[in-house]
């Protein structure tokens, strides 16, 4: 109950007494520009960790205002997560990894030993175009063939795709036999195709099909999938760049549910069809909505309502 002691047992004793262990870790020469702290009135207190006190304020209502971010708890999270932790595929589940040039070109040169492969550069993936212009960049650089949708085809003028379907373009960076004399041509395929592909590869083995990703940045050998280096802006759901795409960072997603607002689409506004204007009365709202055409009807799309017309309509404004 209020005045039992609540607040004065948090902060006066369990707080007082974890800040002054904390304090009595520092050296001496620390502590004589803090001063001693005096011992709360308690006689034992065991098991106490390092604490934080949060003050309880009723005031503020900004959701992206947490505990983390508040005690700067969270600062520290972020930091560890970018440097220590460890990325995984959400595809397969599988630990990503990444390569440094010389690495890609040992892979390559033991998996693929006497082989013939072709190194792909990645430039479009999972798009929808025609990518005449990039066809015809491509083949001004000096490249004749590209791999369109897992096919293999010559660039020629004029040459572009279904701009309404999803595409995936590799550009045919070389072709060649893998061998013990081919290391230093390999090696520069693999730079120019690492530069053309934002530091991702595909080797497509000639003869069997076989495709293999590698990257210099995250990425999931299995899927292709490549992530950015992890930074503490990654997972901050304040920054732009770690926030999520649909809520802005914030958990939670307002649509405006239509099957309230209009719960009934058989009766008109004069019988109250729009709840949240309430009944009837005689205001400029309510003669906006009379002199509406009568093929105007409302539709919900991406959670924002809007009307439009058509010519067809029946609904029953009046």
């Amino acid at each position: 109950m209020s005045g039992s002691g609540k607040s004065s047992l948090a902060f006066d004793t369990i707080y007082a007494e974890g800040q002054r262990r904390f304090m009595e870790t520092l050296s001496s020469y620390a502590r004589q520009f803090i001063g001693e702290m005096e011992r709360p009135d308690v006689d034992q207190i065991t098991g106490l960790s390092p604490v934080i006190s949060i003050e309880q304020k009723t005031t503020g209502r900004n959701p992206r205002s947490t505990v983390g971010t508040v005690t700067e708890v969270y600062d520290f999270l972020r930091l560890l997560f970018a440097r220590a932790g460890e990325a995984y595929s959400y595809a397969t589940g599988k630990k990503m990894v990444k390569y440094t040039e010389e690495q890609i070109v040992e892979n390559i040169t033991e998996r693929f030993s006497g082989q013939k492969i072709a190194l792909l550069a990645p430039v479009v993936r999972s798009r929808k175009g025609h990518y005449r212009e990039l066809f015809e960049q491509i083949r001004k650089q000096g490249y004749t063939r590209v791999r369109v949708d897992a096919e293999l085809l010559e660039i020629t003028p004029g040459m572009q795709l279904d701009r309404y379907k999803i595409h995936d373009i590799e550009i045919v960076v070389d072709r060649l036999k893998v061998g013990d004399d081919r290391n230093e041509r390999l090696a520069e395929s693999l730079n120019m195709a690492l530069k053309l592909g934002d530091g991702l590869i595909q080797i497509l083995e000639l003869e069997g099909g076989e495709l293999v990703n590698f990257s210099k940045n995250l990425m999931c050998q299995d899927t292709g999938l490549s992530y950015d280096e992890p930074s503490p802006n990654t997972f901050s759901f304040n920054s732009p760049y770690g926030m999520c795409p649909n809520c802005k960072g914030l958990g939670e997603i307002h649509e405006v549910d239509m099957a309230r607002v209009i719960p009934d689409n058989s009766k008109s506004i004069n019988e109250v069809a729009i709840v949240p204007l309430g009944e009837v009365r005689e205001n400029m709202l309510f003669k906006q909505l009379a002199h509406w055409p009568k093929n105007t009807i409302f539709v919900q799309h991406a959670g924002q309502g809007f009307a439009r017309n058509r010519a067809a309509c029946h609904s029953p404004w009046r």
